[in-house]
């Protein structure tokens, strides 16, 4: 599922739209619609995991930097940074090798896994913290539709919860949301 042809573009415009709700933040402590998580979690989540899938998956380290406790601003915007220069780094097409997904161009599992990952996490951090909420609605059709013909390996993963019900008419946010196992409503009934 190639979701851009530009996928070190696509990277940068999530990455932007997602450090504005992590500079926007004001309560790290806040819970998150993530069972168990709150704000800064959310950002420990996008900065722990990655890592270690790219090395995996290609030998690529990425540099060490703050801690998420220390300063979850100054460790988003230094991952954030890390990763964008790999997109950014010219040279031959790099490919990506996992025992489960096989090969990919490097782009191309970044853009799949982890800008899709940092997309739809904007939403948590966004909800938990009081801001703006509101995801690229084209985005959202697109991932919705997508995940939802692969719906039994993602469910497998154990990486999604349960499918929240959502009315038929929704918007593709709000499907998106249901489907990965958000309930839309949250926080707003508290």
């Amino acid at each position: 599922m190639a979701l851009s042809e530009l996928p070190a573009e696509r990277h940068r415009e999530i990455c932007r739209e997602f450090t504005q709700r992590v500079h926007g933040t004001r309560q790290w402590d806040a819970p998150s619609p993530v069972d168990g998580w709150v704000a800064r979690d959310v950002v420990r989540h996008l900065i722990d995991w990655f890592p270690h899938f790219l090395a995996e998956g290609t030998g690529i380290k990425l540099p060490p930097g703050p801690a998420v406790d220390d300063d979850p601003v100054a460790a988003w915007l230094h991952h954030c940074d890390a990763v964008q220069a790999v997109l950014d780094e010219p040279g031959p097409v790099r490919v990506f090798r996992h025992p489960y997904i096989g090969e990919l161009p490097l782009d191309r599992a970044i853009d799949q896994f982890y800008a899709t990952d940092v997309f739809m996490h904007t939403w948590d951090l966004a909800r938990a913290t009081g801001q703006d909420d509101r995801l690229d609605p084209q985005e959202c059709a697109n991932l919705f539709t997508g995940m939802e013909s692969m719906e039994e390996v993602i469910r497998s993963s154990g990486q999604y919860g349960p499918r929240v019900p959502v009315r038929p008419d929704a918007d593709a946010q709000t499907k998106l949301l249901g489907f990965i196992g958000r309930d839309p409503a949250w926080g707003r009934h508290s």
